[in-house]
């Protein structure tokens, strides 16, 4: 599985951001997708995950009610980033796992692609 993050830039405080990861390799349904993040200096964090049918989706604390994991029923997965915070500046990455079941863990997914950078400053 290939994975392409794109979407990213800098925006400010309160602003929207929709990442966008296109997949390709294999059908898109058969496999979970999961968001992650890494800040400067800081280890790589769990941001969202969503399940092979789409039906279930998961949430890292400091993303809930702000950020939404989606995909549509063709190669691709979707992060929007709403009512952005400087602390959300990060690179994030796409993931894929070779079920359909989500998980938050990074060593539950087999496949990584490029990150995007999202800076969030005034």
């Amino acid at each position: 599985v290939q994975l392409q993050a794109s979407g990213g830039g800098l925006a400010q405080p309160g602003d929207s951001l929709t990442l966008s990861c296109v997949t390709s390799g294999r059908p898109f349904s058969g496999f979970a997708v999961g968001w992650f993040r890494q800040a400067p200096g800081k280890e790589r964090e769990f941001v969202a995950t969503i399940s092979g049918s789409g039906s279930t989706t998961r949430y890292g604390d400091s993303v809930k009610g702000r950020f939404t994991v989606t995909r549509d029923n063709t190669n691709t997965a979707y992060l929007r980033l709403n009512n952005l915070k400087p602390e959300d500046t990060a690179v994030y990455y796409c993931a894929a796992r070779s079920f359909r079941a989500t998980s938050e863990a990074e060593n539950g997914y087999d496949y990584w692609g490029q990150g995007t950078q999202v800076t969030v400053s005034s």
